[in-house]
């Protein structure tokens, strides 16, 4: 174990990993954004051990007295409690900032929206791409940090033309699909000591070094989302905008009528109220006529996608990728897919599949990396805006 330890080690503080200045670590600020688990934790007491002078930081998102007694949640009061007695014992300074107003516009209000709209929001990219590496990001310069570190499962490689984002070591905790709208500026700014690291050895590391957060569970939900229960936050948010309507057939017929299109998500079979002998799942949301489309299975399938919101990390320039080769992830769970880019009928970027995919919906994010080897490297990504089948392409 001592073995595995003093490798862990050694992975996180590698001076290539940490890419910090040259010269005595005590004069070497590193603000480090502390949620209360065991990853930013050990993030945290590593930079400490290794003689850098570090500020704890913790975001206050939301009501936290709502959520103090929730586990397996992200940023709840109790995690605020956590982080400060880390680093208290750790000893070096930690600050609660109240990030609730920003949180609530940027990203809660966006998930509301989104969702009215018949779309599938993922907040925790909103929140990494605003609160958290711009409006955060910024609060670390202020405070003369030399960098901003963080507990995610991804990797920052420097190279000559610059830092690029890399998929992590370990691929069940890899978070680079939460992080694909983190620009080449932030890139910079931003260390990930962890991403060359297994979850277990962050966990014994966690233990080794007596830390409380060693055995505490990871995340599991959104963090102002209780029990998963999506539609009663939009309903809080949006009092009166629901609106009930039609279950239609792709075939044409009317099955039944919904309470709102915000009680489904494009892919989902159980739950529909409607049955006709034979498996149905929601094909497509129309928020405009307050409609939910239901189908078979095999009209899930979609052939390419069109992307707004384009963050583009590969080498040259996005305007010339038409009918280059990429590697894509629609969910953060599985693997990347093979396609190649190319424009839609309005000029946007498109991702055309190569074999094709099932359930994708407007509002997920595509996440774009490298087409060939290992698919590690990130390249960017955008918000899908719509999706089209293959017979539609064809008759185009």
């Amino acid at each position: 174990m001592t073995d595995i330890l003093g490798r862990a080690r050694a992975l996180a503080l590698d001076p290539a990993v940490l890419d910090l200045p040259d010269g005595d670590p005590s004069k070497i600020r590193v603000v480090v954004a502390m949620s209360g688990g065991v990853d930013s934790t050990v993030t945290a007491a590593l930079l400490k051990e290794a003689g850098y002078d570090v500020v704890g930081i913790t975001l206050q998102l939301y009501d936290h007295g709502e959520a103090i007694a929730r586990k397996g949640a992200c940023c709840a009061g109790d995690d605020i409690h956590d982080a400060r007695q880390a680093a208290e014992r750790l000893g070096f300074p930690h600050y609660v900032l109240d990030y609730e107003g920003r949180f609530s516009e940027a990203v809660m209000e966006d998930f509301a929206d989104s969702y009215l709209a018949g779309q599938t929001p993922i907040p925790c990219v909103r929140c990494n791409q605003t609160v958290k590496f711009a409006d955060l990001l910024r609060t670390a310069k202020d405070l003369g940090a030399a960098a901003l570190a963080t507990g995610h499962y991804v990797r920052r490689v420097t190279t000559s033309a610059g830092a690029q984002l890399y998929r992590a070591v370990d691929a069940s905790k890899d978070q680079s699909y939460f992080l694909f709208a983190t620009t080449a500026e932030q890139l910079d700014f931003l260390r990930f000591p962890l991403g060359g690291l297994q979850k277990d050895e962050v966990r014994a590391l966690a233990a080794e070094l007596g830390l409380a957060a060693a055995d505490k569970p990871d995340s599991q939900d959104i963090c102002f989302v209780p029990d998963g229960n999506y539609a009663a936050v939009v309903e809080r948010l949006r009092p009166g905008a629901v609106r009930p309507g039609d279950i239609v057939h792709v075939d044409g017929r009317v099955l039944g009528q919904h309470k709102g299109v915000i009680h489904y998500t494009v892919g989902q079979r159980r739950g529909l109220g409607v049955a006709l002998g034979e498996p149905l799942y929601v094909v497509r949301l129309d928020a405009a006529s307050a409609q939910v489309f239901v189908g078979p299975r095999e009209a899930l399938q979609i052939a390419s996608m069109s992307v707004r919101e384009v963050n583009w990390l590969g080498d040259g320039d996005q305007s010339a990728l038409d009918g280059k080769p990429v590697a894509v992830k629609v969910r953060s769970t599985r693997p990347p897919m093979a396609g190649h880019f190319a424009r839609d009928e309005a000029g946007a970027l498109q991702v055309i599949l190569d074999d094709g995919d099932e359930g994708v919906a407007p509002g997920q994010a595509c996440v774009f990396y490298e087409p060939t080897g290992d698919h590690s490297r990130v390249l960017g990504g955008g918000w899908i805006t719509k999706t089209q089948k293959r017979q539609e392409m064809q008759t185009e």
